[in-house]
């Protein structure tokens, strides 16, 4: 039998969604172990003064297994 954790995040990048996605997994992979998927919960982008995009950002769930 195997146990799963969902942990949530928000990574951002100012590429693009694509961009601040594989950050979040990339960093995630630092403090957590057995990484199973990752979903995108939210996106949003922040705006400069002029109206342009400044930032992406995307809310992930991770999930990974927990170990024994």
């Amino acid at each position: 039998m195997s146990v799963a954790k969902v942990s949530e995040i928000i990574a951002s990048s100012p590429k693009s969604f694509d961009d601040a996605l594989k950050m979040g997994i990339a960093r995630s992979q630092k403090t957590l172990r057995n990484l199973k998927s990752a979903w995108i919960e939210n996106q949003q982008v922040l705006l400069d003064d002029e109206g342009k995009i400044k930032e992406y950002r995307v809310q992930l769930k991770i999930t990974f297994a927990v170990e024994d």
